[in-house]
């Protein structure tokens, strides 16, 4: 099975379904921006393994190698931003996990499932089935036929708090990290620069994600959040978002292939 991104959700997915007993492999690009990367596979792309909650991923070297590391116990990574690799490794499933909030080119012909995660995708049309990850009462949702709520660009609330919570760039340039992901930090604290800029804790709490340091990023971008809640140890663990998405995935899968064999 393929997996495009390997980010927060991506990894909540693949964690999931790699101890369910599938052969995973996960497509990223060569610069991930993940905010979360203790709990994210992407981080093997800068450090070649990388291990989540157990579960152990391996940057590999193109397909064959891909399919090794996966069958060989570990998830596998690739560096494929342009998902080049989807038609040479002829999944039984590819769940597209990128979160652009729009479909990239996933098509539902690439394999006998294909799930998108969240809104931009279409279930019946350029997927199979959708996973609603819009946090409340439908989160982790299986939809056979439309899709997922619309993208309201505002996070999901976290000890009372939402947007206020979200760390964003104060100009253009190579972030340079000051703490590391766990640090404690009060409001107005220095936790990284950009171009000569400060950036600056918007509350206290704990630091639960940050991007890693010497990417390139723009005025506004995303690059880190903190948790009010002062819980270090959800910092290095999959969040309940993440498992209630990948529940919605093992379910699609299920449903869509009742009387299928030797899917994974």
């Amino acid at each position: 099975m393929v997996i495009k991104g390997a980010g927060d959700l991506a990894t909540g997915t693949a964690h999931r379904l790699f101890r369910c007993g599938f052969r995973v492999i996960m497509l990223e690009r060569p610069d991930p921006a993940a905010i979360r990367r203790p709990v994210c596979f992407a981080q093997a792309v800068f450090s070649g393994v990388h291990t989540v909650e157990g579960v152990t991923s391996e940057l590999s070297a193109g397909p064959e190698k891909a399919g090794e590391v996966a069958r060989s116990g570990r998830v596998s990574v690739i560096i494929d931003p342009l998902w080049l690799t989807v038609r040479q490794l002829r999944p039984d499933v590819v769940v597209d996990a990128v979160m652009a909030k729009r479909n990239l080119g996933t098509v539902i012909d690439e394999a006998l499932v294909v799930i998108g995660l969240g809104p931009g995708f279409t279930a019946g049309v350029d997927v199979h089935a959708v996973v609603e990850t819009c946090r409340g009462h439908d989160l982790g949702r299986v939809i056979l036929s439309g899709s997922a709520a619309t993208n309201t660009g505002a996070p999901g609330e976290i000890g009372g708090y939402s947007v206020e919570r979200v760390v964003r760039s104060p100009g253009k340039g190579i972030l340079t990290a000051l703490r590391e992901i766990g640090d404690p930090v009060e409001k107005g604290d220095i936790i990284g620069a950009v171009g000569g800029h400060n950036l600056v804790a918007p509350l206290s709490g704990v630091l639960r994600g940050l991007l890693k340091s010497g990417l390139e990023v723009v005025e506004g971008m995303k690059v880190g959040d903190i948790d009010p809640r002062c819980r270090r140890d959800s910092c290095f663990s999959i969040s309940d978002k993440s498992r209630a998405v990948a529940g919605g995935v093992v379910e699609a899968i299920m449903w869509l292939t009742v009387g299928r064999a030797d899917i994974g």
